[in-house]
């Protein structure tokens, strides 16, 4: 059996740029990963199946549209056939804004890439992901990258200091188009990120200048997200408190994962939280530990 975890992905600001011709909004964002994530396990078999578990799994129904069996398919040479059986035990939120189907997605590429011996490199992945959603080529790497365009252009992030992220979700669904048709207003011109930040205190204050373009039409549509974003300000040690790509996923950013995740277990319990470092920084939580946490 193999694993693959699905960190879950944060924008730390999210800027609408201009709309294609198409109706395709182009962005410009600064995505992390972490602390939270799902897990997809995967055994050889002769059909490819895929089966849900955990707590969010009962919002998602494993069909043929799901997008880790789309995943799936998509890695599959023409004319060629491998089986596998799926289990995605489902920890992070649906429709939340923090990209859990497209990291789902994501690590479906990199697991059955393994288990079938297709040989990809992560270039070749993210060329596959691109079809299959916005955020599902930047979930490929899960490490921080500036997305821009449609999400299909990928750079390397500033170089991160050592912090704290804080997730934080009412429970209440928001689905992305809806946010999108209630945006107002006019576009925004891509961040000017420095090299490097010295730590979490100046990235903070840099960030702060910037914004969640989609942060008003989301609040617009589900209220439950300003009581987030107060009560997250209202945490000692939070330096910066924003909404996470369309909603309802806020979060907090502290100067250590310890700092985080004291405040997580200050959340409502009919909240979902997970405090921690950066995906990659330290273990990722593979489990949707205590309620409230």
């Amino acid at each position: 059996m193999l694993l693959e975890p699905a960190p879950a992905k944060v924008n730390l600001y999210l800027h609408v740029t201009g709309r294609r011709e198409d109706g395709y909004h182009l962005l410009d964002s600064l995505a992390v990963f972490g602390p939270a994530a799902d897990a997809l396990q995967a055994v050889p078999a002769e059909t490819l199946s895929l089966s849900l578990e955990g707590p969010f799994g009962d919002a998602l129904v494993a069909e043929a549209d799901n997008l880790v069996l789309r995943a799936a398919r998509a890695l599959l040479p023409e004319g060629v056939m491998h089986g596998a059986a799926l289990r995605l035990t489902k920890c992070l939120p649906v429709a939340s804004g923090i990209g859990g189907g497209s990291a789902d997605a994501a690590a479906a590429l990199r697991l059955l890439n393994r288990l079938w011996a297709t040989g990809l490199d992560e270039a070749a992945l993210a060329a596959l992901a691109a079809p299959l959603g916005a955020d599902v080529p930047v979930c490929v790497a899960s490490r921080p990258a500036v997305m821009q365009g449609i999400g299909e252009l990928i750079r390397p992030a500033p170089t991160l200091p050592e912090c704290g992220l804080l997730l934080v979700n009412p429970r209440v669904p928001l689905a992305t188009p809806a946010v999108f048709r209630a945006r107002q207003g006019g576009f925004s011109p891509p961040a000017v990120l420095p090299e490097s930040w010295p730590d979490a205190a100046a990235m903070a204050t840099d960030l702060a200048r910037l914004g969640n373009d989609l942060e008003a039409a989301a609040l617009s549509l589900c209220s439950p997200i300003g009581e987030v974003l107060a009560a997250l300000r209202g945490q000692p040690g939070c330096l910066l408190a924003r909404m996470s790509g369309s909603g309802a996923t806020c979060f907090g950013l502290f100067a250590t994962p310890a700092e985080a995740e004291t405040a997580a277990r200050a959340m409502p319990s009919t909240w979902w939280a997970s405090g921690g470092g950066l995906y990659g920084a330290r273990p990722v939580s593979l489990h949707p530990g205590p309620v409230g946490v």
